[in-house]
């Protein structure tokens, strides 16, 4: 069950890249708040300031503007060797990209942040077998991450993520470099950690993984236009929608589009409020 004591707080904090006329807004004035315990997938076209927000989030960048709250902190302006002992013993990440040391073993790779925390040798490689024991695994402790399917790289990030106990996990297009089975095991490996009391932030692009998140937030130009609350094992009714009216398509040009199309559609009880303007930037591809 949700905690209803706030995890997070993110009060009014913007982004800003760059000086001048070369000046980008990343994020603009977003408030947020996030429970002990939620399931929370964040969507929205690339370049809609997701990344930035998880960045933030993460302690892995600073707002320019705002504060947040983690745990009743204030950890916007922290120095940055307390900022990276809270980011190492509160938030697990896992990345779209796997990044996993070529040269070390799974389980040296796994065992990794125990190391910088000064945990010696033979405890931290106990804790990261238990670890990739419980991603299922064991059997690959001594593989290097060259010998691992894609699926198999992916669960070994969790068990990394995992090893140190975080409260807080946040997953970047976990899904976005699998195919459809690896995908599966990898969000019933995320359903689990939810489960066991875990707050989950996911950034995805693929509709089809909202059925696992009990929040969708919906990201567009920097700002959140749309945050519901949803069943679990349902897909909130305007995304639904949305991968509805595209079903002439085929699936990679559904799944690419999906993020567009919702951008155009209003919520369940109130047409989405326009985004705040911003300096135009191009656009990168899609990660």
């Amino acid at each position: 069950m949700t905690s209803k004591s706030p995890l997070i707080s993110i009060e009014e904090v913007s982004k800003v890249y760059g000086f001048g006329d070369a000046t980008t807004v990343a994020l603009e004035e977003v408030s947020l708040t996030i429970n002990k315990g939620e399931f929370i997938a964040i969507m929205g076209p690339s370049g809609s300031g997701k990344t930035t927000l998880m960045n933030i989030i993460g302690l892995l960048d600073r707002p320019t503007h705002g504060n947040y709250k983690l745990n009743d902190k204030n950890v916007a302006r922290i120095g940055k060797i307390k900022q990276a002992k809270l980011r190492r013993d509160n938030i697990g990440f896992i990345f779209q990209s796997f990044n996993l040391l070529p040269r070390l073993t799974v389980l040296e790779n796994v065992a990794l942040p125990l190391a910088y925390k000064g945990v010696m040798q033979t405890r931290r490689l106990k804790a990261a077998s238990n670890a990739l024991a419980e991603v299922g695994l064991k059997d690959r402790e001594y593989y290097l991450p060259s010998q691992l399917s894609g699926g198999q790289l992916q669960r070994a990030a969790i068990a990394r993520a995992l090893v140190n106990g975080p409260s807080i996990i946040i997953a970047d297009e976990p899904t976005g470099n699998l195919d459809s089975v690896s995908a599966r095991v990898v969000m019933e490996l995320l359903s689990d950690i939810h489960k066991l009391g875990n707050t989950v932030l996911m950034v995805t692009h693929n509709p089809s993984l909202t059925r696992y998140a009990d929040r969708i937030i919906y990201m567009l130009d920097g700002s959140i236009v749309y945050d519901e609350a949803t069943a679990v094992g349902e897909i909130p009714k305007r995304v639904q929608n949305a991968v509805n009216s595209l079903r002439s398509s085929d699936e990679e040009e559904k799944l690419a589009n999906v993020s567009a199309l919702m951008e155009t559609m209003p919520g369940p009880d109130k047409e989405k409020p326009k985004a705040k303007k911003k300096k135009s930037k191009k656009r990168g591809k899609k990660k």
